[in-house]
């Protein structure tokens, strides 16, 4: 049986068209920076955006004549897959011309800001151009709500596209009845975080691009520093708390943050996701404190950066390989775990997690119950669908299959097995936390796994799997 046909392909043309145009605009934004700063570096970014404006308009134009043909789903997650990539590419082009980067290493780079993972391939990030330092921050602050979100938010018409692409970038939390109206919200949210973290950042004493850059990565959970050191460079707690409450916002629901104003903080205090997150780093925190001697401030920023997949640090990636197993473990655990659905994290998430763990609860009742008894699944006072506890549990289970796949590859190739599994987790979570193995000297094989794994990871999985069946069918004909 035929999955996908001429006319899908001809949708998925056609919607991509706005997509590519918006990539292409986000390539020039970093031109102000180029200017003020007088690097002169026009090309890098000129280039690449004028590729993906171009054929942006070809499609446009050319498929005009199919601009009625419904989307579905499927094509959602196609487009959404198909921008994820295209976008690393066009990004990853910026970094080869702009820097001389190998082509694996660029586009590397450039998928590792747009998934909020975080790691990078550069040895020394502070003798980059501030136009390219500043092109990495926009990249994760972009992929933070996701290139479609961003993108369709700003191009596209209300209406079925926007849906379908909303849904697809693992979205179903409506803080509007309309698509369109929701996106506004939640970038006029994002946006106001952004300048809210800014001016605090230049309150604590940072300087002004520095303050841009670090609160476009950790609002967005991406954390990816302009400093070697990451963080840390800055030995200022004060600085440090700011960000641990950013990376907390930023791995909080947006419809909680949407209902904040009208509820008077009850919706944040009430949020069964949000009690979470604060009780576990807390905890967690308080627990490893007394179980290790590792300095407190560096134990909370590292906790809340694993928690909230930023992948932020205060402590260089050698520094943390040599803290007990045991803390390293529970890290590992609160990397696999993220947190709250509808946020700008990467991992399993909460909501799943909460999911999967009740549906486990609820067998266990039933077996102890009378025979017959139906025991419902209930969370915030609603019964849960038996098709969303066994999702839950197919995503989970996908998941860690990923996982293991990376870890097993990862010590193939000779790399220490704790380490190894550290560095799948993160990358398939989107995180960005490592243990030092992770860097340019990687194998090429294991660097392209690892952009698969940020894919797939941000993308949670599902409409990459869907991409690749429609890529095959088409192959195959």
């Amino acid at each position: 049986m035929r999955y996908i046909t001429k006319s899908d392909l001809v949708v998925v043309a056609l919607n991509s068209g706005n997509l590519m145009i918006g990539i292409g605009v986000m390539c020039l934004i970093p031109l102000i920076f180029d200017l003020i700063y007088f690097e002169f570096d026009i090309i890098s970014f000129v280039i690449p955006a004028a590729i993906s404006i171009l054929l942006g308009l070809f499609f446009r134009i050319y498929l005009k004549d199919y601009e009625n043909k419904q989307i579905r789903l499927k094509h959602g997650m196609i487009l959404s897959s198909f921008a994820w990539l295209w976008a690393s590419i066009i990004g990853g082009l910026v970094f080869m011309l702009s820097t001389n980067m190998p082509p694996i290493d660029a586009v590397f780079e450039s998928t590792s800001a747009l998934t909020g993972t975080g790691m990078t391939m550069f040895v020394d990030v502070e003798i980059l151009p501030h136009s390219i330092l500043f092109f990495r921050a926009l990249e994760q602050w972009i992929g933070g709500l996701g290139v479609v979100v961003m993108v369709i938010s700003v191009l596209a018409k209300p209406g079925t596209v926007s849906s379908k692409l909303y849904q697809s970038e693992a979205r179903d939390e409506r803080i509007k009845p309309s698509i369109k109206t929701t996106l506004e919200k939640t970038l006029i949210i994002y946006g106001i975080y952004t300048v809210a973290g800014i001016i605090l950042y230049l309150l604590a004493g940072m300087p002004i691009f520095d303050s841009i850059c670090n609160t476009f990565s950790i609002v967005s959970t991406g954390g990816m520093s302009i400093k070697n050191a990451n963080m840390g460079f800055y030995q200022n707690d004060i600085i440090y708390f700011i960000t641990i409450v950013l990376m907390i916002l930023g791995a909080t629901s947006f419809l909680v943050h949407y209902k904040v104003i009208k509820t008077r903080g009850k919706s944040l205090i009430e949020d069964l996701q949000f009690k979470i997150i604060i009780t576990v780093i807390a905890l967690v925190t308080l627990l490893l404190y007394f179980l290790s001697n590792i300095v407190p401030i560096e134990l909370l920023f590292t906790v809340t950066s694993a928690m909230t997949t930023t992948g932020a640090n205060v402590v260089s990636p050698t520094a943390m390989a040599g803290w007990p197993s045991f803390v390293i473990i529970c890290i590992m655990c609160l990397m696999l775990t993220g947190g709250s659905n509808g946020s700008t994290v990467g991992a399993i998430k909460l909501v799943r997690m909460i999911t999967f763990f009740k549906g486990i609860y609820r067998h266990v009742r039933e077996i102890l119950s009378p025979e017959g008894r139906v025991v419902p699944v209930k969370l915030h006072g609603r019964k849960i669908p038996e098709k969303a506890i066994s999702q839950a549990g197919n995503f989970i289970t996908l998941y860690m299959m990923f996982i293991m796949f990376t870890w097993a590859l990862f010590s193939l190739y000779g790399y220490d097995p704790f380490n190894s599994l550290f560095a799948a987790m993160s990358l398939q979570g989107n995180n960005g936390l490592e243990l030092g193995i992770v860097n340019n000297a990687l194998n090429p094989v294991l660097k392209i796994v690892s952009m698969f794994d940020m894919w797939t990871g941000r993308l949670e999985i599902y409409p990459v799997l869907i991409t690749l069946r429609a890529f095959f069918e088409i192959f195959k004909r």
